[in-house]
């Protein structure tokens, strides 16, 4: 992104529109109903919220190009796990969303990111440059606190005996939580200070420090701020939408997870996919992988935190199916990321992995 060019006006009539229509919808007690005026009303939420959650992007990358790799997808990834976690808390404490929708949001991500986003990254870069290269030193990092994280939060709750079911104690909870937090807090340690360059390619390293006015800065920092506030008040408007929607086409309370994954994630991919299509393989790989770690890392949490304080249960075991989808996709990431260079091929069989990933949801 050009550090020059004027700002677009969505990026501050969106995160205002988003203010006015939650006062406004509050103050008169205006809500989504099973009618012509509740379509309406769903419409217009999803079309100002969508144009928030991008805005917040927008703000996060100026910010991010004044402050260089990789810090600037760190930026990014952080301002969408934010976004992330207010959402699914707001539709945990709604009281009609059902207690594995953590797990399956979290699972959604790393699926979405893992198999979909990265998969149309290489793709696309494959198709307009043959190959691409990264750093491997990078990319094993990525994928070795990935393992850790999936496997401690996703998988081993299955498998305990203090509680019944896929369900972690309040005991083996906080303690998972506080590991989380320690192991991604390392990570950024590692990424942002100790071995900065294992995450800056060739390409990407003089895509940063390009002179941004304070004016434009300071301005962007205020509306980031306005965005995500927006986007954490209007989840609970959101949720009404998804429960209608999910009812209507009969899903299973699992496409909820997916629809808030597919939300949040949808601004940041445009992000990774622009850069391999610059031949920026490096940042699209930091935003996409990043967004897993931080997802897993901040989120589960976040949300334990939340669920241990109002005692209420939170599902984490995933189901035998996606546990087999989750580790055929670690293993097809450590290949694909083995070598340091990709093809289209690589790219075809997680867009694949991802399809399967899809079908699946809407017809276990």
């Amino acid at each position: 992104m050009a550090a020059n060019v004027a700002m677009p006006r969505s990026a501050w009539v969106f995160p205002v529109l988003a203010a006015l229509f939650f006062v406004v919808a509050s103050a008169l007690g205006i809500g989504f109903t099973h009618s012509g005026t509740g379509l309406v009303f769903a419409v217009v939420l999803l079309v100002i919220l969508f144009g928030t959650v991008f805005a917040a992007v927008y703000h996060a990358e100026i910010i991010a190009h004044r402050i260089g790799e990789p810090f600037g997808t760190l930026l990014l990834t952080l301002a969408v796990t934010i976004i992330e976690v207010a959402m699914i808390e707001t539709l945990l404490l709604s009281g009609k969303a059902n207690p594995a929708l953590a797990r399956d949001t979290v699972f959604a991500v790393v699926m979405i990111v893992c198999n979909g986003l990265v998969g149309i990254c290489i793709l696309t870069g494959g198709l307009r440059f043959r190959e691409q290269e990264f750093q491997v030193s990078g990319a094993n990092l990525y994928l070795s606190v990935l393992v850790v994280l999936a496997t401690i939060t996703l998988i081993l709750p299955n498998y305990t005996v203090a509680t019944p079911g896929p369900i972690y104690s309040v005991t083996q909870l906080g303690f998972v939580s506080v590991v989380t937090i320690i192991l991604y807090g390392v990570f950024l340690y590692i990424q942002t200070v100790r071995h900065r360059d294992y995450f800056v390619g060739g390409v990407d390293a003089a895509d940063h420090g390009a002179p941004i006015s304070g004016r434009a800065l300071g301005l962007s920092v205020v509306l980031l701020l306005l965005s995500l506030v927006s986007v954490v008040l209007l989840a609970k408007k959101f949720s009404d939408v998804v429960d209608a929607g999910a009812a209507a086409i009969g899903a299973p309370p699992a496409f909820a997870g997916v629809v808030v994954a597919l939300l949040i994630l949808l601004p940041e991919g445009v992000a990774a996919v622009g850069a391999a299509k610059r031949n920026q393989l490096q940042k699209s790989l930091n935003l996409a992988l990043g967004s897993s770690l931080a997802t897993i890392g901040l989120t589960v949490p976040a949300v334990a935190a939340v669920n241990i304080a109002l005692a209420k249960p939170l599902v984490l075991g995933l189901e035998p199916r996606d546990s087999v989808l989750l580790v055929t996709t670690i293993i097809l990431s450590m290949l694909t990321f083995g070598t340091g260079r990709t093809n289209i091929l690589f790219g075809f069989v997680h867009v694949l992995m991802f399809a399967v990933f899809v079908f699946l949801a809407l017809a276990p």
